[in-house]
């Protein structure tokens, strides 16, 4: 019971000293062990563990006048891709954790609820920006603001209209198992670009993209004045 214990404290401090140097940027051993209260020592110990698995690494110090001489630089350490992916898992198995205790202490309408105001938090934040811009400039806008949040947003042409593409999603692996998530996403882009949407692809499901289809509401519009 004890090593347990300590295994669980080590790998608690860790994700403290990444997530440390991912708010932070590139740090000093010294640096960290001043933020997270540890001694230099502990903290060289995790960064020398971090390192070897490829989740930090070392990198070029700036180089700062000093009156203390002309001493080797302090070695810096930086998050690495791996690192940053990793972090994010640890937080969507506690997201993915809890949305299942939701689910069966309160049922599955917590979850869609919960999923439904997530959704109107984003709108909340990306009105503003869409209520400035023409209806055709829309979906450009709204891809910005996603790429914003890390979702790697873009628009391309489609037949009759656009494709909202989300090269990356930061909740892919909660949405694999609350699809809620993507339904309540999709039904706040409809309302934020004033007219029915529709998903076509999502990562959480296997796909490469998270794909919405945008009609060009304006060409239907036209369209229909044509033929009455």
């Amino acid at each position: 019971m004890k090593t347990a214990r300590v295994s669980s404290d080590e790998s608690s401090t860790r994700q403290r000293v990444v997530r440390s140097i991912m708010e932070e940027g590139p740090s000093t051993a010294a640096q960290l062990a001043q933020r997270l209260d540890l001694t230099p020592a502990a903290v060289r110990r995790h960064l020398d563990n971090l390192d070897d698995e490829g989740l930090v690494e070392e990198q070029e110090p700036r180089r700062i006048p000093s009156r203390r001489g002309r001493g080797r630089p302090a070695k810096v350490f930086g998050i690495t891709d791996a690192g940053r992916e990793a972090f994010e898992q640890d937080y969507d198995d506690l997201a993915v954790s809890a949305l299942r205790f939701l689910a069966k202490t309160v049922g599955d309408d917590a979850v869609a609820a919960f999923a439904r105001q997530r959704s109107r938090d984003l709108e909340r934040r990306y009105l503003p920006l869409l209520e400035r811009t023409g209806a055709e400039e829309r979906p450009q806008v709204l891809a910005d603001a996603l790429s914003e949040d890390g979702f790697a947003a873009s628009v391309r042409q489609a037949p009759g209209g656009e494709q909202l593409c989300q090269h990356h999603c930061p909740v892919a692996h909660v949405a694999a198992e609350f699809p809620e998530l993507c339904e309540a996403e999709t039904e706040a882009f409809a309302r934020m670009l004033g007219h029915h949407v529709q998903r076509l692809a999502t990562i959480a499901h296997g796909d490469g993209i998270c794909t919405t289809y945008v009609p060009d509401t304006q060409a239907s519009v036209t369209n229909d004045e044509r033929t009455s």
